[in-house]
């Protein structure tokens, strides 16, 4: 599209370039935007006067501030194109004033500048204020939208409903009262540090929300009062955070020679006492990081002291025996010191004291023992070797080679193939005890025959009305656990069995669902063939 432009009416007006100078400096935005925002007070200025209708455009000569004001009237081929016309004209009456147009240009016609009267320089004064501001923000936006997780130092600028509005200097952000330290107060003026945790471009501008609270703030804190921190040489494996009061940061080195904690303490508690300080006395402790989750949660729970520990790899649990006189120590105030150990480690912590621990263990002890004495119609004392090598199920006696039951203290190789007969008879006389409950709750043999699914599930799912395909593909695996006995199924077992459950809806993908079927088939027939290997003493 080609454009025509004749000579027209123009104003020289030098002080806006000064003007545009002035702002862009203040603001921080190029001088280019103010310019612009300026011809466009104009144009609203110009149309204002000669009717909102036509097409007025405003230009400012970059170099000398002249004003040039015209209606522009674009050309059109035919009179069937001309949608508007008062903003578009045919070739043919474009041809009358101007010999040489073409459709696609634009008609000039000259106006004469605009004597700005007080309503027009208010309308053009808000125009451009609106246009700075707008440039302002997107600036604000694009400075600080990569600073996410920077720790960045302003001034209390005021105080909304709680919630502190900073001065950063070329931009404002918000500390909101929830993440702002308990009990920390601040006046206008003040001086805060803070840590940026998200920068978000919203309708009324971008708006940059600060943190006291987050536990990358400390973990940034020691990274500048820690030059090792800063250098790599130390690296911050975990912070976990009780806002104002107690904090655990768990640190590696690198460097052998180097100990961790040593360097983020510094000399006498410099270091860590300049952190505190910023944390309004927050109380820290310094771990040191270990890839044995045993070890590094035994560091996490002090001061208090550790006796032993039993890790459930499966349900990411662990149980931590401490001496009596520990527990509350291990425990903390209100929970303070286990609930900040869990978050840093990842894992859930039960704490025991050794006393509870051993009745426990008694009471377990005495339940596998009877368990033994009923399924396998064996005396006490078996029962009781059985419990004390390990053996914490029917299933396990059943399958194990038996290798290992002759390895246990008075069992030859005639006890220990009697002991897997007797617990493959009862195993089989439970399981035909629980297929005909089962049928008699009404629950499908195609459910029955899915891969994951024993007779105990699928009484229990019977029970609490799940009897077809179609009833467990609805449920979430969150329900799914709450319906089957503790710990027969982990997440993952249960999101597979509710997929599998499912496949029959997804009829458009044949080919994944004869896939799946001979994945389950070859299972199947390895299944009878590797249970006694793949069963083994804990």
């Amino acid at each position: 599209m080609s454009e025509t432009i004749e000579a027209s009416a123009t104003h020289l007006r030098p002080e806006l370039l000064e003007v545009a100078d002035t702002v862009a400096r203040d603001k921080g935005i190029e001088r280019e935007e103010v310019l612009e925002a300026m011809e466009q007070a104009i144009q609203k200025a110009g149309r204002s006067k000669y009717g909102h209708e036509h097409d007025i455009r405003a230009a400012i000569d970059r170099k000398t501030g002249q004003i040039t004001l015209a209606r522009y009237v674009e050309v059109k081929e035919t009179k069937e194109q001309v949608e508007n016309e008062i903003t578009q004209i045919t070739l043919e009456s474009a041809r009358k004033k101007k010999p040489d147009a073409n459709p696609g240009d634009f008609l000039v016609d000259v106006l004469p500048p605009i004597d700005f009267g007080r309503i027009a320089a208010q309308t053009a004064k808000q125009v451009i204020v609106q246009r700075v501001r707008e440039a302002e923000r997107i600036r604000q936006y694009n400075e600080y939208k990569d600073r996410i997780g920077e720790i960045v130092n302003g001034l209390v600028k005021r105080i909304e409903y709680g919630n502190v509005i900073v001065d950063l200097g070329r931009a404002e952000a918000i500390l909101r009262r929830d993440e702002s330290i308990p009990r920390e107060h601040f006046n206008n003026g003040d001086r805060v540090r803070s840590y940026i945790v998200d920068v978000r471009q919203e309708p009324r501008g971008p708006q940059i929300f600060l943190s006291r609270t987050h536990p990358q703030f400390m973990a940034k804190l020691f990274a500048q009062e820690v030059p090792e921190i800063y250098d790599g040489i130390i690296e911050i494996k975990a912070v976990a955070r009780d806002p104002g009061s107690r904090a655990k940061i768990a640190v590696l080195s690198h460097d052998s020679s180097i100990d961790p904690v040593g360097p983020c303490i510094g000399m006498r508690g410099s270091r860590v006492q300049a952190v505190v300080g910023e944390l309004q006395g927050e109380k820290i402790d310094i771990i040191q990081w270990s890839p044995d989750p045993a070890a590094f949660i035994v560091n996490a729970l002090a001061p208090a002291e550790v006796a032993k520990v039993v890790l459930d790899e499966e349900a990411h649990r662990i149980e931590v025996v401490v001496p009596d006189e520990q527990l509350s120590l291990a425990i903390g105030r209100r929970g303070q010191n286990v609930r900040l150990a869990s978050q840093l480690s990842g894992w859930d912590i039960d704490i025991l004291t050794e006393a509870e621990e051993s009745e426990r263990r008694t009471e377990e002890f005495k339940t596998r023992s009877q368990m033994f004495v009923d399924a396998l119609d064996v005396d006490d004392v078996i029962a009781h070797l059985l419990v004390t090598e390990g053996f914490s199920s029917v299933e396990e006696v059943a399958f194990v080679p038996v290798e290992d039951l002759v390895s246990i203290e008075g069992f030859d190789e005639e006890v220990a193939e009697e002991l897997r007969e007797r617990a493959r008879a009862y195993l089989a006389q439970r399981d035909e005890e629980l297929t005909r409950k089962r049928k008699e709750l009404g629950v499908t043999d195609e459910l029955a025959e899915m891969e994951g699914l024993s007779p105990t599930i699928l009484v229990a799912l019977g029970e609490k009305g799940v009897k077809t395909k179609d009833d467990l593909a609805d449920l979430a695996a969150d329900e799914l656990l709450e319906i089957v006995p503790p710990k027969s199924l982990t997440v993952e077992k249960a999101n597979d069995i509710i997929m599998a459950a499912r496949a029959h809806w997804f009829p458009d993908e044949p080919a994944k669902a004869e896939a799946a079927e001979a994945g389950e088939a070859v299972a199947a027939d390895a299944a009878p063939a590797a249970a006694p290997a793949e069963q083994s003493k804990p």
